[in-house]
């Protein structure tokens, strides 16, 4: 995507006002031209949330323009608003011209995020916009970040017949060679045969072989954190074959795999102080006929036997034996990202991802974080009691248990057993998709959670 950002400042840049239905009166006195007052009343320009009005000057020109905002006092004032502006003005170079400090970072973010457009198939419309910066925001970090967004958001919109397993590899390897990363990935028969028995039972029904992508990049002194990301490429459920309506969306399952990489750009792109590994499982979950089956047993990376009480709960088994090789390594933070329940989604809705751990120092710093830049997150527990309905007559563990309570939650307990030696383990249950476009986040492919994770990341480490 190109830079919605101009890299010097330019003088003659329009200046975008921001007002609120409590400000607009003494903004509208305030303006230069009486003439522009009166084009504001004769437009009926009051301020709404998102309205829009370009005021001209006298040679025709735009003078400034006047965005709605929410009020101070409303009950949600949504800090991406700005993301509307791109889709909304002609083409030029602009600025902010009253925004607050405090609110500066995010709304310039906005910008940026509003300038996506998905263009791998037909020529966008894409604005022929761009901002100058408002002084004391980070530029190059908000410039990785909207990058980083825009590569997952790129990488879930994409369909399943390009975006397999082999081209989810290219583009992780296209990532880590950008940073200097040293890459390999284990494919195909190559897992069983190095162990990681769930990745390959998962994907081993797909013409599109398995495989496992491991990338490391910075100092081996650094702190050792890893991430893994869920990367089922398409899902149908296996034998348990799901419904069409539920696989329709099914292309957004390497949703997790996308926003580790995403998180990974942020972070080798800050160069934080940090041992990065970054390990994807990429599978597709297929139907034929050596797919894997409902009471299958297979014995793990970790040793544990794994009783499949349903080929549809295959994202927790991917994860399991790359969790398993992760805390081989005793990192200083374990991060595991997936779009894994449903059940996750009925308690919270498509926007508000739920997170799990055992650190409430962690926890409590994560959410500070996930406030500060409006990427929301919610935790939820790991109820102990819970952790009895995984067990198996005949295995260590099953991986769905019946009854269907607390389908999140239970899958984070699952995730939880192959994870002893981490000295904090992180898991997030994210959608990975917009289902309504919202100011800044077009429909579809979203990243989520990576943004405060960066941040968390960069206060421990930056």
């Amino acid at each position: 995507m190109p830079s919605a950002f101009e890299t010097a400042p330019a003088t003659s840049a329009i200046p975008i006002t921001f007002a609120t239905k409590a400000t607009w009166e003494a903004i509208s006195a305030g303006l230069p031209e009486p003439s522009s007052r009166q084009f504001a009343r004769a437009n009926g320009f009051a301020a709404k949330p998102g309205a829009y009005l370009a005021l001209p000057a006298a040679d025709g020109e735009i003078a400034q323009v006047v965005f709605g905002l929410e009020d101070e006092a409303a009950k949600f004032r949504d800090p991406f608003r700005p993301g509307q502006l791109p889709g909304l003005l002609p083409p030029g170079i602009y600025r902010f011209a009253n925004v607050a400090a405090d609110r500066a970072h995010l709304a310039t973010l906005a910008f940026a995020l509003g300038c996506y457009r998905f263009g791998r198939y037909r020529k966008p419309e894409s604005p022929e916009v761009s901002l100058v910066p408002p002084g004391g925001v980070d530029v190059a970090e908000i410039t990785e970040m909207a990058d980083a967004v825009t590569l997952a958001r790129d990488l879930i919109n994409t369909p399943s017949n390009d975006m397999g397993p082999e081209e989810l590899a290219e583009a992780a390897q296209a990532l880590a060679k950008r940073f200097d990363a040293s890459f390999s990935c284990v494919v195909g028969e190559d897992l069983t045969r190095q162990n990681f028995p769930l990745i390959h039972a998962v994907g081993m029904a797909s013409a599109r072989v398995p495989r496992l992508i491991d990338f490391t990049w910075g100092d081996p002194s650094h702190p050792k954190v890893t991430l893994v990301g869920k990367g089922v490429c398409f899902d149908t459920g296996g034998l348990d074959l799901k419904p069409s309506g539920s696989m329709l969306l099914m292309k957004k399952d390497m949703g997790g795999a996308a926003n580790v990489l995403a998180l990974a750009q942020m972070v080798m792109g800050a160069r934080l102080k940090v041992r990065l590994r970054v390990l994807i499982p990429a599978v597709e979950n297929a139907v034929a006929g050596n797919a894997f089956r409902p009471l299958d047993i297979f014995t793990s990376r970790k040793g544990l036997t794994v009783e499949i009480g349903n080929t549809d709960a295959e994202g927790r088994l991917v994860l399991a034996d790359a969790l398993a090789l992760a805390d081989e390594e005793k990192p200083d933070l374990l991060i595991d990202l997936g779009t894994l329940t449903g059940a996750a989604r009925v308690a919270l809705g498509p926007d508000l991802p739920p997170f799990y751990t055992e650190d409430d120092t962690l926890a409590e710093a994560l959410s500070a974080c996930a406030k500060q830049e409006h990427d929301p997150l919610w935790r939820l527990p790991l109820w102990p009691p819970y952790d009895s309905w995984l067990d198996s007559k005949v295995a260590h563990i099953n991986n769905a248990p019946s009854g269907g309570f607390a389908g999140s939650i239970t899958c984070a307990l699952f995730l939880q057993r192959f994870v002893e030696a981490a000295k904090s383990w992180l898991h997030v249950d994210i959608y990975g998709w917009t289902p309504t476009a919202k100011p800044g986040r077009p429909e579809g492919g979203e990243c989520q959670a990576a943004r405060a994770i960066y941040r968390l990341l960069s206060n421990r480490y930056g």
